[in-house]
């Protein structure tokens, strides 16, 4: 195996010199452009991922390359279409608005000791990029956090695959931490609670609160996979956070695929039911994007909500995802700073350290000298 040049990489480690701490955030990713053309590389990157469709490799190659790859560029193109902005994609831009904002609150409390950027799993800028970036920056330690809050192998899992096949072409690697979800966090909960009061002071309540989570194949929780009871935990902290009893809050999933079984109940189908059966309002939350984007924009606010009103409902809410809201940024700063104060702390130890060695030396020097 030929190793990338790590040479810019700075190994020094003593006090004085550039080594830095690192902080990457990541989400999905998106496609460069609501196209065809451009859907169809980024929808083979996606669903290609072993961990996203666990099919036997080439039963689904097949599938893949001479069906779905043929016909869903031009749908999806469509329906990001739908939510494109003259920015781009709004996945990006809230992304890259989440590590400005997160990069200034870090830098507030760390100055400069701490590098922070932004990569798509799928689709650029990619982590191989990013971390690139950051070693050239003097980076030694770094600290991962996927912006999926609930685990999922198809997810968090499937974004270490991606730091480890950058790290297999390496031959010099950080100290690592990488998060795995951060679901029952107090800062994110009491994030989420708060966007949702105050959506209930600017819009009142509706008869049913819905928290609607991206959904997995059913088989997938069966094979051990937590991430349906970590929803269920999130959607219980916030519930007791907001004093809510069990007939004004549900739990749904949405965004399947395919024919088998997801998780369940869905969302849609659910709010088809409510609607039939007399709920007239409903408020809808999706806890599990830490970032507005096609499946909420699209498929929730604008799809869902067509359905419940079409099959009889009167009045239906979305709210927001924390996107790159003060609070959500304060939480996430919360979580970095759990995961990098250690590191910070021991350079600053380790400075002061050497600088009175220094000093104590020069005046030991002074003495000589007379």
């Amino acid at each position: 195996m030929k190793y990338k040049n790590t040479s810019e990489f700075n190994h020094d480690d003593s006090p004085g010199s550039k080594a830095k701490v690192g902080v990457l955030i990541s989400n999905l990713g998106t496609p460069e452009a609501p196209e065809a053309r451009a859907l169809r590389p980024y929808l083979k990157q996606f669903l290609s991922d072993p961990r996203v469709v666990e099919v036997p490799r080439l039963i689904w190659w097949c599938v893949l390359n001479l069906i779905i790859l043929r016909i869903r560029p031009a749908r999806a193109a469509k329906a990001y279409k739908s939510v494109w902005t003259d920015e781009g994609s709004p996945l990006a831009c809230i992304t890259q608005a989440q590590h400005k904002a997160l990069a200034k609150s870090l830098e507030q409390r760390y100055g400069d000791k701490v590098v922070v950027e932004w990569a798509m799993r799928y689709g650029q800028p990619s982590v191989e990029n990013a971390i690139e970036k950051m070693t050239r920056q003097g980076v030694q330690k770094l600290f991962v956090l996927p912006l999926y809050p609930q685990y999922s192998a198809s997810t968090t899992a499937s974004t270490f695959d991606a730091l480890a096949d950058h790290f297999k072409t390496v031959r010099w690697l950080p100290e690592l931490r990488f998060s795995n979800g951060y679901h029952t966090e107090p800062s994110y909960i009491d994030a989420l609670a708060k966007s949702i009061e105050h959506h209930w002071q600017q819009h009142g309540r509706s008869d049913k609160l819905v928290f609607s989570f991206h959904g997995v194949p059913l088989r997938y929780l069966h094979k051990g996979d937590p991430y349906h009871c970590f929803c269920l935990q999130t959607t219980r902290l916030v519930v007791e956070q907001l004093g809510l009893s069990d007939e004004e809050y549900l739990t749904t999933f949405q965004s399947r695929f395919g024919r088998e079984p997801w998780l369940q109940p869905y969302t849609d189908k659910t709010l088809e039911q409510l609607a039939k059966d007399g709920t007239e309002s409903i408020t809808v939350i999706c806890p599990g994007f830490s970032a507005d984007c096609l499946e909420t924009i699209e498929e929730i606010d604008e799809e869902n909500r067509e359905i419940f009103l079409e099959a009889g409902g009167k009045r239906f809410e979305y709210i927001p995802a924390l996107n790159d809201s003060e609070l959500h940024i304060a939480s996430l700063s919360t979580i970095c700073e759990k995961n990098i104060g250690d590191w910070l702390a021991d350079a600053n130890s380790r400075e002061t350290s050497s600088a009175q060695e220094r000093y104590n030396q020069c005046q030991h020097n002074q003495m000589k000298s007379k």
